[in-house]
């Protein structure tokens, strides 16, 4: 049981890992200074979906964690 629980788990964060870094990022190296014109829009497409998807991949794999703990 606590096999499957690694591979799930170890399954999980490549996919989270994948997810993130598939998402667009507008700010750049000068919004880490203040330099950041950032204007507020609203997510559409492929971008609601990454950001969707990171949030249901990380809610289970932060479930998946503390299922392996217990276990």
């Amino acid at each position: 049981m606590s096999f499957v629980i690694s591979i799930v788990q170890i399954i999980l964060s490549v996919l989270l890992i994948t997810v993130i870094l598939l998402q667009k990022s507008s700010s750049g190296l000068g919004a880490a200074f203040g330099g950041g014109g950032a204007i507020q829009t609203t997510k559409r497409g492929i971008d609601k979906v990454l950001f969707n998807t990171t949030i249901v991949v990380s809610i289970l794999f932060f479930l998946v964690a503390i299922v392996s703990l217990v276990v």
